[in-house]
């Protein structure tokens, strides 16, 4: 795999030695296993027995893409819940910033994935989103209706895509986008920088500059979006890792959390884009 999430790479089943160790273990357990008395047994009893399908993988404690998604989805509508508050209370959104901020280094470097860990880091991220879309409605109506239909349509579309194969992570694609991400990371911390330091006064900091007529915080977010759609393709394949090499069922949860984090990231994203848009007019 091009790229793996540290909570992924806690587990042995995410890497190629690690899966083949496991796969050697179950066939020794299965080769010195006690045999099966079939004494009294009819032959249409021996024949069920020899026709019945292997347990599958939710038997096994192994993760599935059906569980995967459900603990995605669960987190999600925490995400909406804690949105709903923060909406009327927009004041929350610092809380969730602070707290989401936190939880995502707990959740990143905790060697096993936790359940409530990951919920309560999307109860945040709701409070967080919920608030700073009241805001910015309050400025700009519309803005949060556009910025959820974008956030879907990069959504869909990027996974169509990698479930088509026309679009998967690669080696050479992932150097580019930490590159990238570090050099977004550095730009942000500059353009705050100034921000808070008085240097400069436009609302949008370097972002609000303008090249050719095209404010800079447009042509960035183009960029920023293309990256948050290739950390949706490093998700994805994070989670077709998972399944095909026997991931243990509990790291469906550090999928689930991967992909509440980048969808929160592409959200807010497409929501400053579009407000810069706008403020341009």
């Amino acid at each position: 795999m091009a790229f793996s999430n540290p909570g992924f790479s806690q587990s042995p089943a995410f890497s190629e030695k690690g899966a083949a160790v496991i796969r050697q273990q179950q066939a020794g357990a299965a080769a010195g296993q006690r045999p099966v008395e079939y004494d009294g047994m009819t032959a249409e009893q021996l024949q069920n027995l020899y026709t019945q399908p292997s347990a599958g993988p939710s038997q096994t404690d192994r993760m599935t893409y059906e569980d995967t998604i459900t603990k995605t989805i669960a987190a999600f509508a925490v995400v909406l819940v804690g949105a709903a508050i923060g909406w009327f209370v927009p004041a929350l959104a610092f809380v969730g910033a602070i707290a989401g901020f936190v939880l995502a280094l707990v959740n990143i470097f905790k060697k096993k994935p936790s359940a409530g860990l990951v919920l309560a880091y999307s109860a945040a991220q709701g409070l967080f989103v919920g608030g700073i879309s009241r805001i910015f409605e309050g400025t700009y109506d519309g803005i949060v209706t556009q910025a959820l239909l974008g956030t879907v349509a990069v959504f869909v579309v990027t996974l169509l895509l990698f479930k088509s194969g026309k679009v998967r992570a690669s080696k050479r694609a992932t150097k580019i986008f930490l590159i990238g991400m570090i050099g977004y990371g550095v730009f942000s911390l500059l353009n705050l920088g100034l921000m808070a330091f008085g240097a400069n006064s436009n609302p949008w900091g370097l972002r609000g500059y303008e090249i050719a007529g095209i404010p800079l915080g447009f042509i960035l977010g183009i960029f920023v979006i293309l990256m948050a759609a290739y950390s949706l393709v490093l998700d994805f394949d994070q989670v077709k890792t998972g399944v095909e090499r026997g991931a243990p069922r509990i790291y469906g949860w550090s999928a689930a959390f991967g992909i509440v984090m980048t969808v929160v990231w592409l959200y807010v994203e497409i929501l400053r884009m579009l407000a810069i848009l706008r403020g341009n007019d």
